[in-house]
């Protein structure tokens, strides 16, 4: 517990595990936007195994700040 929530008196708030989530509607092609940037990184790093997760996360990133920027 941190010190602020101990100091408050109160744990801190979890999620509720029975709540319901309701799915993201991602833009248009961005998935395959995404798949397509983890290949080129994969294909970049010598297409060495084992940097699935990270070449996936890091395309991921790069892909929403392109849309983010275009929105602007």
């Amino acid at each position: 517990m941190s010190v602020a929530a101990k100091k408050a008196g109160k744990a801190p708030r979890r999620a509720q595990s029975g709540s319901k989530s309701q799915p993201i509607e991602l833009p248009e092609g961005m998935w395959e936007r995404i798949q397509s940037k983890a290949h080129e990184l994969w294909e970049q790093r010598g297409r060495r195994e084992g940097y699935a997760l990270e070449d996936w996360l890091e395309a991921e990133t790069s892909v929403m700040e392109e849309i983010h920027e275009a929105r602007e």
